[in-house]
């Protein structure tokens, strides 16, 4: 288990964990990522999806029916598909998010990766991603692997999050510095 590192102090940690090691059992590591990459895309573009994984009135037989229409319909794998079953009976479709979250980090440290958050104003390309990984690479003398967002709010240039640490490169942080100096 030195995988999984402080992971499994949460709920959703504790989840992942348990869909790593099924996933790392049946050689699907890759196929159950991919699986959880698209239910991470469906979170972000569907309000709908939001609220229905956010959802405290649905019984569990109409969410494990729901969910199930939704990852035939995302084309999941068999083994992330009953998972989210289970996540249904157990009432636990809000830690979906994070259980994503924790389960990439999983990978990623399975793989001898880094996982680097990456905040632009503005989508990057794929070229600029790769760009900034092979940039972070020689910063941190690992592979490293960009999980990009976007947010107008910094106005422009980058927040990296690569575990404890920030760099913070924002229009935002760099004008509120501005106006703190102004001040005197």
């Amino acid at each position: 288990m030195e995988t999984t590192g402080g992971i499994q102090a949460s709920l959703s940690g504790r989840y992942a964990v348990a869909l790593f090691d099924l996933a790392r059992d049946g050689k699907t590591l890759d196929t159950v990522a991919e699986s959880l990459a698209a239910l991470k895309a469906a979170i972000a573009q569907s309000a709908d999806f939001r609220e229905l994984i956010n959802s405290p009135v649905l019984s569990r037989d109409a969410a494990g029916k729901t969910i199930a229409a939704v990852a035939a319909s995302i084309g999941t794998d068999p083994l992330t598909a009953k998972f989210l079953g289970v996540l249904a009976q157990n009432r636990r479709l809000s830690q979906l998010p994070a259980v994503i979250r924790a389960y990439e980090t999983l990978l990623s440290n399975h793989k001898g990766e880094v996982r680097a958050e990456v905040t632009s104003a503005h989508a990057l390309t794929k070229t600029q991603i790769t760009a900034l990984s092979k940039s972070l690479k020689a910063r941190v003398g690992r592979d490293v692997t960009v999980d990009p967002k976007v947010d107008p709010a910094i106005l422009g240039g980058l927040v990296v999050k690569i575990g404890s640490q920030m760099i913070d490169s924002s229009i935002r942080t760099r004008l509120n510095s501005l106006a703190l100096a102004m001040k005197g």
